[in-house]
């Protein structure tokens, strides 16, 4: 789910919808207590019908068919962005032809700091790894495009179809299970579920690295 508070305009918009709502309830008790009972029901309800619609509510699929011999494959990896198994998977998907990589690495942030919109740390921490990956892929003569994503792996994929287009595939890198929040939170079965292109997860040891 998206971060309310994530821009200026969407903090605004909450704020009117606070104000809208706690006066309709005013309003409402000052000419009747029932009222007033009556209008927080209704628009309580109308709140939690709209906050689980969209949740539930699945995007469009994404599918753009590439060019003839050409594989666009989006990368997606946060601290295990520069790992030994993920440059591996890479190179194996691209089997030498002509490629396409775009690597978004999300933002990892504290639940405190994500809903206050502190991101500033998270991100350039996640620009610094992505610029080393990008730089070792195109040492590797896998030349990428990359960018900092949302905190929430899923979303950050489907922010970066809409700049970056169709893909192939997507390249879900993560830690082992039991070091892997990413895993705890089923974002591989998630991602599986939203977008309709083959999904595949590689698992990367940092502490094996050399």
């Amino acid at each position: 789910m998206r971060n309310p508070l994530r821009d200026e305009g969407a903090a605004f918009r909450l704020v009117l919808a606070a104000i809208g709502y706690f006066g309709l309830i005013a309003v409402g008790s000052w000419i009747s207590t029932w009222l007033g009972l009556a209008v927080f029901v209704v628009l309580t309800a109308g709140a939690v019908w709209f906050v689980w619609t969209g949740r539930r509510e699945r995007p469009a699929r994404h599918r753009v068919a590439s060019d003839p011999g050409t594989r666009r494959i989006l990368v997606v990896a946060n601290e295990t962005v520069e790992g030994a198994e993920l440059l591996a998977a890479i190179r194996e998907r691209v089997h030498g032809g002509r490629a396409e990589l775009y690597v978004v690495s999300p933002a990892l942030n504290s639940k405190l700091r994500h809903w206050v919109s502190d991101e500033d740390g998270a991100r350039e921490a996640a620009q610094a790894r992505l610029d080393r990956s990008l730089a070792r892929l195109e040492a590797n003569g896998l030349p990428a495009q990359g960018e900092i994503g949302d905190a929430d792996p899923v979303q950050a994929v489907e922010d970066a179809l809409r700049g970056f287009g169709g893909i192939d595939e997507i390249v879900l890198s993560t830690h082992p299970e039991g070091r892997s929040h990413w895993l705890e939170r089923g974002v591989v079965d998630a991602m599986r579920h939203r977008f309709d292109v083959p999904l595949t997860h590689v698992v990367v040891d940092l502490e094996r690295q050399p």
